[in-house]
């Protein structure tokens, strides 16, 4: 079989099914993570590292890309608002044709491929044309985000559920969620691509019964070196929400009261961005951000002061127990 070589560059014309079909190859839809190199996982590298060629979003770092092998040819699909590159349809049957080729194909996809990544499309393509599929799964942007802001999707006494939306439509109107089951409170909800929709949303939020106090936290480009990461309130969403235009996350919930702003320099403290009357209300650490936290429905233990208290007893070698 002649074969085009993975590593050969030449222009950016991508040929489809330019070889004659011998034995298939497979295709990998490969969860990249949110963007630091560090939440890859272990099965990720070590497909990505198989690859002939990488079929990759504009949303994967350039440290995970330069992790592929220097033979494998690099393919971007990026999607940003109202520009792609390529058709969802085109990439599926770009996906297809590599396979066919015999190659070793990578679909490598911020986050997680089934969760608002489409993978569930191109894995029903490369079905409906016999071609093997294996799904790697990765983090989800959510997951970085409470994390690196300290602020847990699920919390006991105040967030029972977690649910995940979109907040875009395919037509780019406002999404059609079920807003009553939304708006109910100790529940924690992430709005996935809904930065240019904050307004209309929080809007269908409180006109549902959600209060305009409970804590909310929007994070934009979570887990990255330009991370942003704003503290606010559901009916301060759509404010906070305007001087942003990277991807982004907004979420809604009463554990929201546990986030903290990045700080001046780094992550984990309040934020030059904010103005301090915020950052104060915010606090909970202090009298007003618990007694914010407490309108909202949250019920917080006692916060220990720095210094305070014993320091956990260390058993052995495996740590606390």
């Amino acid at each position: 079989m002649t074969q085009r070589r993975a590593g050969q560059r030449g222009s950016g014309l991508v040929v489809l099914g330019g070889g004659s079909r011998g034995q298939a190859g497979v295709v990998w839809l490969v969860g990249a993570g949110p963007g630091d190199p560090d939440l890859l996982t272990l099965k990720a590298l070590k497909v990505l590292q198989t690859a002939d060629v990488v079929v990759h979003d504009g949303l994967v770092s350039d440290e995970i890309l330069e992790l592929a092998p220097a033979r494998a040819r690099r393919i971007s699909v990026a999607k940003r608002k109202s520009r792609h590159s390529y058709s969802q349809d085109e990439i599926n049957r770009m996906l297809v044709a590599f396979a066919f080729d015999g190659l070793t194909v990578v679909r490598l996809k911020g986050g997680d491929p089934f969760i608002f990544g489409r993978g569930g499309e191109e894995l029903e393509a490369c079905r409906a044309a016999g071609v093997q599929c294996q799904i790697v799964p990765g983090v989800t942007a959510a997951l970085a985000a409470g994390a690196g802001a300290g602020a847990p999707l699920t919390h006991r006494g105040s967030a029972q559920a977690v649910t995940f939306v979109t907040g875009h439509a395919s037509n780019g109107a406002e999404p059609d969620l079920d807003w009553a089951s939304l708006a109910k409170a100790n529940q924690t909800v992430v709005i996935y691509m809904g930065l240019s929709q904050a307004a209309p949303i929080a809007a269908r939020l409180m006109a549902a019964g959600r209060a305009g106090v409970t804590p909310s936290l929007i994070v934009e480009n979570a887990s990255r070196a330009d991370e942003r990461r704003i503290v606010t309130t559901l009916s301060g969403l759509a404010d906070a929400a305007a001087g942003l235009s990277g991807p982004a996350l907004l979420i809604v919930g009463e554990a929201m009261a546990l986030a903290l702003p990045l700080p001046r320099s780094g992550r984990g403290g309040p934020s030059a961005e904010e103005p301090m009357a915020e950052r104060e209300s915010l606090r909970l650490d202090g009298t007003t951000g618990r007694a914010m936290a407490q309108q909202a429905g949250l019920s917080l233990a006692p916060t220990p002061s720095a210094g305070r208290g014993p320091p956990l007893p260390l058993r052995g070698k495996g740590g606390v127990q």
